[in-house]
């Protein structure tokens, strides 16, 4: 299996993209399985966050070239038209699915970058929470020095979570960056040996997890979607998520084991 689903016993799952051969480049039925591994993430209640990484000194480095990109652009009239949405058993919404693009996944991700985060690496990137790399890690939106257009949500994305002179460096060069220089543009956390990337990784997850989970997702789902209004829409989704949080059983447990002195045992419900 290319895409490789784990999930322990503390709650978090780790996804890893395996096709080195094409430096995790993804055609028709990777982007297929990998959004697959997205929505059983979204759909287990026992999953709290995500960890995804790849395999060896890679990451993801978008959609392959010689599959299906040639693919894509042959039938783009009638896809344009609405005359194909599938391609031997392939949804093509997978492919906008499969870099977290319109889907509605509250639950954290963690990236772990070891090696070109370029093109839909970076698209997916922009719907992934905490972001650590190592110094083999490199960051591009590659597709215009291809002559194509980066619609995996970057163009959208990007430019809210970055300041506009860093998007823009991104986004009009179309070059590969370092880690230091994604480093310092704001697009990722922190850069760490690659000997430890992993291990960062599931400290970063278990931080997360020390929270209760549902305040979690409540809160990311409050910043996402308050993105998207005005700061009078953003309060309203603040206030209905809030008075859903406080009616948990873990709302209750939180200041009951505050009070006992001792760690909560969170339930997720």
């Amino acid at each position: 299996m290319p895409i490789h689903y784990e999930k322990d016993d503390e709650h978090i799952v780790l996804i890893t993209i395996d096709r080195p051969e094409s430096r995790n480049s993804l055609d028709l039925y990777h982007f297929r399985d990998l959004a697959a591994a997205w929505k059983q993430f979204g759909a287990d209640e026992d999953a709290w966050v995500a960890i995804i990484t790849g395999v060896g000194k890679n990451f993801m480095s978008g959609a392959d070239l010689k599959t299906y990109i040639p693919q894509i652009t042959e039938l783009s009239k009638k896809i344009n038209e609405g005359g194909v949405d599938e391609i031997d058993g392939c949804k093509l919404s997978d492919g906008q699915r499969a870099v977290l693009r319109d889907v509605k996944l509250y639950k954290p991700i963690v990236a772990a970058v070891n090696g070109p985060c370029v093109a839909g690496g970076m698209e997916m990137l922009g719907g992934i929470d905490i972001r650590i790399a190592t110094n083999n890690a490199k960051f591009g939106v590659m597709e215009p020095s291809r002559g194509l257009f980066a619609g995996g949500g970057t163009t959208a994305r990007l430019p809210r979570q970055l300041t506009y002179p860093a998007a823009m460096e991104f986004l009009l060069t179309a070059e590969a960056f370092p880690a230091r220089r994604a480093l310092e543009l704001g697009l990722i956390n922190e850069i760490v040996a690659e000997a430890e990337l992993m291990d960062r990784a599931y400290d970063w997850a278990r931080r997360i997890n020390a929270n209760a989970p549902l305040a979690v997702q409540a809160t990311k789902e409050s910043v996402i979607r308050g993105l998207s209004v005005d700061l009078s829409g953003a309060y309203e989704i603040e206030t209905e998520l809030a008075v859903k949080v406080f009616q948990t059983d873990d709302a209750k447990e939180g200041p009951k084991a505050f009070a006992e002195k001792r760690p909560p045992v969170w339930k997720a419900r």
